[in-house]
């Protein structure tokens, strides 16, 4: 009988943050880094049910589901509803390329009317809602490391990051959200 790995929250249980900007990890999820040319991404875009977004800093959501514009060819699929991404994408029949990254990944969810002060108390990007709208997103760093920040609401955001970096994150997080104010 095979052994099959179990896998472990890396920040299960944690909570955090301020009554301006609360922490909490976002659940599980199946993650997908997806790599293909503009002609296929049409029939990606189908399979996958949701549109590939063409634009920088974009994304597009439908049930779930989001696909982050990381690059001219470069996606972050996240399915919070488990779905087998790595099936979905290989029943394309166009040439692309995909990662299954569910395992290396986790998000830290940051929420509240301080959420971009405390987002931005280790990333220099400018959040402010005319530059950095509901459904940007971007990859970029969070103190010294790299995080894809997804911004799911005016004051939501979903910061994912490889998980053996989440303990430095979370922290970085948490107390820039204290710093932000009750």
């Amino acid at each position: 009988m095979a052994d099959l790995a179990t896998r472990t929250l890396p920040l299960s249980g944690f909570h955090g943050g301020s009554g301006a900007a609360a922490l909490s990890v976002a659940a599980p999820a199946t993650r997908l880094s997806l790599r293909a040319k503009p002609d296929a991404v049409s029939a990606l875009s189908g399979v996958l049910g949701v549109t590939l977004p063409t634009k920088a800093k974009t994304s597009a959501s439908t049930n779930g589901r989001h696909a982050l514009w990381l690059g001219p060819d470069e996606w972050l699929i996240i399915d919070e509803n488990g779905a087998d991404l790595m099936a979905a994408v290989a029943s394309s029949g166009v040439l692309h390329s995909a990662t299954d990254i569910s395992h290396r990944n986790t998000a830290i969810l940051v929420k509240g009317r301080g959420a971009a002060v405390a987002v931005n108390g280790g990333c220099p990007q400018d959040l402010s809602l005319g530059v950095f709208p509901v459904g940007a997103c971007s990859r970029t760093v969070l103190g010294k490391a790299e995080v894809v920040l997804l911004r799911t609401a005016e004051d939501t955001f979903r910061v994912e990051c490889w998980r053996s970096f989440a303990p430095y994150v979370s922290g970085l997080l948490n107390e820039a959200a204290e710093d932000a104010g009750n």
